[in-house]
């Protein structure tokens, strides 16, 4: 894949843009119609949320799409979709994200529909009521009616973290969002959606020239507004092994979580990627050491995971952020059981290291996985506009491939180091009212 040659700018009003044309998302041999993409990324997520309004950046993301003071409800989407495009939105730890790919015909009409909304969306009661129905129905659907639903996105953050900001649901309490108001709404909007705040991403099949000029054109009149400075959402570490339980009425086995701090992805960006290969190491394909162990040899789970990044990708967040790891068991097993063997696996990672072929096993995946997501131009668009936004440098992400080639056994030894029995959450669930599930699990 040929990188895309970057080129930045910032209106006077304190957006950000990013231009990453590439020819090859234009004409092929094939025939495939050029396309371009399109996102925003808004500087705020769940940490930001007040006290009192759990899942409002979600609730937020929904009540974008319901038209503006010009455009009337579901006009973006017939504007989009007539194009022969396709768009959405997600709301994570420290960001929100709009996106649409069109054909390159069409950016300037997906640059109007999403500096429309940054002028002002349509906020009423009507809305609001009906999207406070719509995100309590995708919580029943994702996570109340679910088995495992939350596990551990939801679930462990209150047992490792110690402040709101951290530790509560970023999907919503439903009494939270029924209390919610259109003046809740308006100075959310007014706090969080200036275009100060927010980083625009442009790439595929662009003129530079040309796009730049319809981004002034577009953008250029959003009113400026005071940009509120974001605070830091540092805690210390813990200092103990805290501990935790959910029943689960849906889940047919236990189930065990681990969650560790990670060094700060932007500060300490090396010492995160090490703890990125890390997980790769323990459950990444059928060769990796907890699944060979306690899937294959013993065999102890029916399924494990291990992760950096709460939302279930790297990078993905600034400080704090996540590794998580995740077992489901059976009853007989019993959780201590599993953790043992992780315990014993991570210590074994720290004294010795990876080996040279799994750390060559892994850089190859990252790269053929980094280069296959980046050819769709979604991935690319997205990834490009997180990286400038949380990073400061979207090129970061053309740089990941050879930062994770330069992670040594060494690197992963202390990263496994730094993931101590006393320094963790461990987050127990149990099949609801299962006395006997419940006494096996604590075997």
């Amino acid at each position: 894949m040929v990188e895309p040659q970057l080129h930045r700018l910032t209106l006077p009003n304190g957006l950000r843009v990013v231009l990453a044309p590439d020819s090859a998302a234009g004409p092929s041999a094939s025939g495939q119609a050029p396309v371009v993409g399109v996102s925003v990324h808004y500087d705020v997520g769940f940490r930001s949320e007040p006290e009192g309004r759990t899942g409002f950046a979600h609730l937020f993301e929904h009540l974008m799409f319901q038209g503006s003071e010009s455009l009337e409800k579901l006009a973006h989407f017939r504007h989009v979709q007539g194009s022969g495009g396709v768009f959405n939105g997600s709301t994570h730890q420290d960001y929100t994200d709009y996106f649409q790919v069109l054909p390159s015909s069409a950016l300037e009409r997906g640059l109007f529909l999403e500096a429309d909304r940054m002028r002002a969306p349509k906020l009423t009661e009507e809305n609001l009521r009906n999207q406070v129905d719509v995100v309590k129905e995708e919580i029943r659907l994702n996570v109340l009616n679910r088995p495992y639903g939350g596990f551990p996105w939801i679930l462990l953050p209150p047992v490792l973290y110690s402040t709101f900001a951290n530790a509560h649901n970023g999907y919503g309490d439903f009494t939270d969002l029924e209390q919610a108001t259109v003046d809740d709404c308006a100075a959310f909007f007014d706090t969080f959606y200036a275009p100060g705040n927010a980083v625009l991403t442009i790439t595929g099949d662009l003129d530079v020239e040309h796009a730049t000029e319809l981004v002034h054109r577009h953008f250029g009149d959003v009113p400026a507004r005071e940009v509120t400075p974001r605070p830091a959402f540092g805690e210390p570490f813990p200092s103990t092994e805290l501990r935790g339980e959910h029943a689960d009425p849906h889940a047919p086995l236990p189930a065990v979580a681990l969650g560790y701090r990670l060094p700060d992805p932007v500060g300490e960006l090396d010492a995160y990627l090490a703890n990125v290969v890390l997980a790769a190491v323990l459950s990444d394909g059928d060769a990796s050491r907890l699944q060979q162990r306690l899937v294959y040899r013993e065999p102890l789970v029916v399924d494990v995971h291990a992760g950096a990044g709460l939302m279930g990708a790297p990078l993905d967040a600034r400080d704090p952020d996540t590794f998580n790891l995740t077992a489901i068991h059976t009853p007989e097993v019993g959780a201590d059981r599993v953790i043992g063997a992780v315990d014993e696996e991570l210590e074994r990672l720290a004294s010795d290291g990876p080996t040279a072929e799994e750390l060559s096993r892994i850089t190859a995946r990252w790269t053929a996985g980094l280069h296959r997501e980046h050819d769709r131009v979604v991935s690319r668009t997205l990834d490009l506009g997180s990286a400038e936004l949380l990073h400061g440098r979207a090129e970061l992400i053309s740089e990941l491939p050879e930062r994770i080639g330069r992670i040594g056994a060494d690197d992963v030894a202390a990263a496994a180091k730094a993931l101590r029995p006393d320094a963790r959450a461990v987050l127990r669930l149990e099949p609801a009212g299962d006395e006997d599930t419940a006494q096996g699990g604590a075997a």
